[in-house]
């Protein structure tokens, strides 16, 4: 059975997330997403930890920026990305491609290609554990950027939505509690939805974060994920009365409004 890795969440910029990991039985490294590299540099001095890897989940500044530096000060680090990325992911050395198995120290898991936000966007699977950068968010998806509404679409359901409920989704960006008053404006009798935000509230207001969700949590909550419903169908209707209901064209009306919200 494969293992996941620690996790810590370094928390960069106004609102992104890289995430420290580590093999537990090797003490070989990576981080994920690296917008900038100080506060990776200073939990890595923290821990007395060298880097030997960095994931990368897609070619925007705010998840790649730091890996120059981080090569700088640790030169033989390997740097994935999806090989679409390359020219676009700064040191790329590792282009990797939909279900490559890939790790690091013991760990392995592997590569999910998910189109929409970007065309080369990927997540990361180790265990119990997905690194999902900007496709999928707790209680919300990105913006789609170079794919279409059916490739997010895809992205989402057959996808990441295809791994296991129990399965800790580490996501991009701190957006879950606007992303769950999105929900309740489509949904607003999503009574988990209502729960999950006075949780967040909480946590947030003690500077805590929202990171990880999981795949069972989002079903439950994400209106990008419950197309079917009917009180979000009826909403979608509100927003565009012509539009048809089927999941895809949910999907598409629930983005294009989630971008003005």
């Amino acid at each position: 059975m494969n293992v996941a890795p620690e996790v810590t969440p370094i928390p960069c910029l106004k609102d992104n997330y890289a995430y420290l990991l580590r093999c537990p039985s090797t003490g070989q490294t990576g981080v994920v997403d690296p917008s900038v590299a100080q506060p990776v540099l200073k939990v890595l001095r923290d821990k007395g930890w060298g880097l030997d890897c960095i994931f990368n989940t897609h070619h925007h500044w705010d998840h790649v920026g730091g890996n120059e530096e981080l090569k700088q000060q640790f030169p033989s680090v390997r740097i994935f990305g999806h090989q679409s990325d390359e020219g676009r992911i700064p040191g790329l050395t590792d282009g990797v491609q939909d279900g490559q198995v890939v790790g690091f120290g013991a760990i392995r898991g592997f590569v999910i290609h998910n189109p929409g936000h970007t065309t080369g966007a990927i997540t990361y699977v180790w265990g119990d554990a997905a690194f999902t950068g900007d496709t999928l968010f707790a209680a919300g998806c990105g913006r789609i950027f170079e794919g279409s509404p059916q490739d997010m679409y895809s992205s989402l359901h057959q996808k990441i939505g295809s791994l296991p409920p129990e399965t800790r989704l580490y996501f991009g960006h701190e957006y879950t509690e606007k992303n769950l008053e999105f929900c309740l404006d489509v949904e607003p009798n999503n009574h988990k939805a209502h729960v999950l935000l006075k949780e967040v509230r909480k946590i947030r207001s003690e500077g805590k974060f929202t990171t990880p969700s999981t795949i069972s949590q989002e079903f439950a909550t994400n209106p990008f994920m419950r197309t079917k419903e009917l009180e979000i169908q009826k909403r979608v209707r509100e927003l565009e009365p012509d539009a048809d209901l089927s999941p895809v064209s949910v999907f598409r009306v629930l983005r294009e409004y989630k971008n003005r919200f």
